[in-house]
């Protein structure tokens, strides 16, 4: 009989002291404050890619360059340029000038390119390439840049004009260099005819003596 008590006294001792861990196991964990998580950073936006040349009018037989940006890394861009005919003086510009101010039309630049011309550059780790090009063509050259793998594309123009040329003489520049001559040679004339009428009074006013 004291056994058995002995027994029930230690059951309900643990009883006891499982009724309090167990509750305190069933009670809710308080979710995270969204004050103490640290604020996200916005999505990263890419730049839009761009395609520059180095001086936007050229004559024929010249070079310039062309760099692109924010391609893709590492990866090949095909550039294709096509030809536009010029049909007036690039915007910039003033038309030829006679000596006597008049203006001198330009002749419309012809049409020599058929079809657009083809060629790549290859981009570095930062998306970014440059390429040297020299125009076989006059014209309006428009190029368009197109990454393989990013399929990121940015254009860009440049003017193409003909070699500088001198003007030719014509009958207006002579005018006025031939104007000046005629007057020095006048004037000349006139102090040679004073020089002997003068030579002339001082002789026969030397012998009149």
């Amino acid at each position: 009989m004291r056994l058995s008590r002995i027994i029930m006294a230690l059951t309900v001792g643990l009883a006891v002291v499982a009724v309090p861990t167990a509750a305190g196991a069933a009670q809710p964990q308080p979710a995270p404050s969204a004050t103490t998580d640290p604020p996200q950073p916005p999505p990263y936006a890419p730049q839009p890619p761009a395609l520059t040349v180095n001086r936007p009018t050229i004559f024929l037989g010249e070079t310039v360059l062309l760099t692109g940006t924010n391609f893709g890394p590492n990866e090949i861009v095909d550039i294709a340029v096509t030809v536009t005919p010029l049909a007036a003086p690039a915007g910039g510009q003033a038309p030829a000038r006679r000596s006597d101010g008049s203006t001198v039309a330009m002749a419309p630049v012809a049409y020599q390119a058929s079809a657009p011309l083809n060629f790549t550059a290859t981009t570095n780790a930062q998306g970014r390439f440059t390429k040297y090009y020299k125009p076989s063509v006059t014209g309006l050259l428009t190029f368009t840049a197109t990454g393989r793998e990013s399929g990121r594309t940015a254009s860009t123009e440049l003017r193409v004009l003909h070699k500088k040329q001198p003007l030719p003489v014509t009958g207006d520049s002579l005018g006025t260099p031939m104007k000046v001559g005629g007057g020095l040679v006048g004037a000349g004339a006139i102090m040679l005819l004073l020089t002997l009428a003068w030579r002339r009074r001082q002789r026969f006013g030397g012998a009149a003596h």
